[in-house]
């Protein structure tokens, strides 16, 4: 009897300590905040548990969930794809700088000029000659300053800059691709002066040979000048914010920088057959620059991948390739093997040299691009060299306009593109830039994308749009602004899109409500990477 009236009596308490709790008043929600942070925790309890459980959600029927914005799905145009790039060479002082006693002034004042040219008419990448010999348009502790930017070998520009960080700076400003142009294997240029103490030449004797014609050229088979030109190499890449490195076609010297005899590197050749070599003397040089040329390649992608390595070769593999063609061979001359590079994917760009027009037939322009497309097989950048320079008057105008045409009509969608040799024949023949604008370049284009790099995808810009009167002010964010190589803002009026490309730094754009009677009815943005790669679009409703 005692046990049953104990247990009614614990059975009547846990009842009415249930019914306290239910019918108690709910605290508050603060509607600053979800969380809740307690600032006392037990000790018994490890901190990282502690920590886990010290913070507390509190969600209520009375504070609903925030509902996610819905995109807004649009269906943009295409933008084109065309790497449109001029050659500005150094040495010997063909385009920049015009003279080699220019002022710091003067030298910056001619460099913005060219990248403003090159912008206003459209390009998008510019290869700019760094090393035209064993020397530097950039602070080197590997090789002295350039003749041809200061008139003395060694000595640096005054009032001091680097020239190569500015020409860097200032191309990005404006949307253009910088490309490195260095020349391998060339010690002394006979347009640079006396060889003095500062000379390469000079500093390695033992890896550098004299020509008859004056020049002085690395043997491109000592271990030594391959260690050295891959520490220049590497010392750019790494220290520079650039989007390319690029050779020329000087490997092994043309046989008239020797007054027609072979190169002298007979040391090289005998200390390789008594360490028992057997290749041929050709085979053993097509080997050494082989090696060379994959060698940077894969120095290039470890350090930057992002960075494209291009190489100009001449355009001639062998007379015979394709049937018909005649001329001087780059295999058995210059003991460049360039059908191996391409075939093998150690470049990213390969712009063979075909300054030729697209008739006769034996040097034909567009049969040798054939053949090189055909050869291929990595699926690389395939963007000629033109001879822009070559002459003047209204047919040859109408040749080179023809011949980007041919370059778009041959090669793949996302690979077109070429190369102008050199700026000098734009700047100096506007009839010529004038026919490329009203034809071929008559809009902007971005670069082609180059899927065999990889990147990191870039998120979706923020956009906001702020109706002014007859203006709306648009405003655009991106989270990785230092990944943002240009922007492409997309207009729809009347329910038609245009685009406009810009530059990193633009941000902000009014535009009109109304156009030709046509009401603004949508925005959209996308930001560029520098691999040309587009991020996801965000677009926005005019109301």
């Amino acid at each position: 009897m005692k046990r049953s009236l104990l247990f009614l009596a614990t059975a009547v308490f846990l009842l009415s300590s249930c019914s306290s709790k239910k019918n108690k008043k709910e605290e508050p929600v603060n509607t600053k905040t979800n969380v809740e942070i307690v600032k006392k925790d037990p000790p018994s309890i490890p901190k990282r548990e502690r920590m886990k459980n010290t913070i507390e959600t509190k969600e209520t029927k009375e504070q609903p969930a925030v509902e996610k914005k819905k995109d807004i799905v649009v269906e943009l145009p295409a933008v084109p794809r065309e790497f449109r790039a001029a050659w500005v060479a150094s040495v010997a002082n063909i385009n920049w700088p015009s003279k080699n006693y220019l002022s710091t002034a003067e030298q910056q004042q001619e460099a913005i000029g060219i990248l403003d040219f090159l912008k206003n008419n459209n390009f998008n990448a510019v290869v700019f000659q760094v090393r035209p010999s064993a020397d530097a348009f950039y602070k080197s502790d590997l090789e002295p300053w350039s003749y041809f930017l200061t008139g003395t070998e060694g000595q640096a520009p005054s009032p001091y800059y680097d020239p190569l960080e500015f020409w860097v700076e200032q191309a990005h400003k404006r949307g253009i691709e910088l490309h490195v142009w260095l020349n391998p294997y060339r010690a002394h240029h006979t347009a640079g002066g006396a060889v003095t103490s500062a000379s390469m030449a000079r500093k390695m004797p033992e890896s550098v040979v004299k020509l008859k014609q004056g020049y002085y050229w690395f043997d491109p088979s000592k271990q030594s000048t391959q260690d050295h030109a891959a520490r220049v190499v590497m010392d750019i890449v790494k220290r520079y914010d650039i989007d390319g490195v690029h050779f020329d076609d000087y490997f092994y010297p043309y046989a008239e920088y020797n007054g027609g005899q072979d190169f002298p590197d007979s040391d090289s050749y005998n200390e390789f057959k008594r360490n028992g070599g057997s290749l041929s003397r050709g085979d053993f040089r097509r080997n050494s620059v082989n090696t060379f040329i994959e060698r940077i390649y894969k120095d290039i992608k470890k350090e930057k991948n992002f960075v494209k390595f291009g190489i100009s070769p001449f355009g001639i593999w062998k007379p015979g390739y394709p049937a018909g063609i005649q001329g001087s061979s780059q295999y058995d001359m210059l003991y460049a093997d360039a059908k191996l590079w391409l075939n093998k994917g150690w470049i990213d760009y390969f712009a063979p040299q075909l300054y030729w027009p697209i008739q006769p037939a034996k040097q034909s322009y567009t049969a040798l691009l054939k053949w090189w497309e055909s050869e291929n097989t990595m699926g690389r950048h395939l963007w000629p060299g033109i001879n822009t320079v070559g002459r003047r008057g209204p047919e040859y105008v109408q040749e080179i306009v023809n011949q980007v045409a041919a370059a778009r009509d041959l090669l793949p969608n996302n690979r077109e593109g070429v190369i102008h040799w050199s700026l000098a024949g734009l700047t100096k023949n506007p009839a010529m830039t004038q026919a490329l604008v009203d034809g071929p370049y008559q809009t902007k284009a971005l670069v082609p994308t180059t899927p065999w790099l990889n990147a990191n995808p870039l998120l979706k810009p923020s956009l906001l749009l702020t109706p002014q009167g007859n203006n709306i002010f648009l405003k655009w964010q991106h989270q990785q602004v230092d990944q943002v190589a240009k922007w492409v803002l997309y207009l729809n009026y009347g329910g038609q899109w245009t685009y406009e490309i810009l530059e990193p730094g633009v941000t902000t754009k009014d535009v009109p409500t109304t156009l030709n009677n046509k009401k603004l009815q949508y925005v959209a943005v996308k930001a560029i990477d520098r691999l040309s790669n587009e991020s996801p679009y965000i677009a926005e409703k005019v109301k």
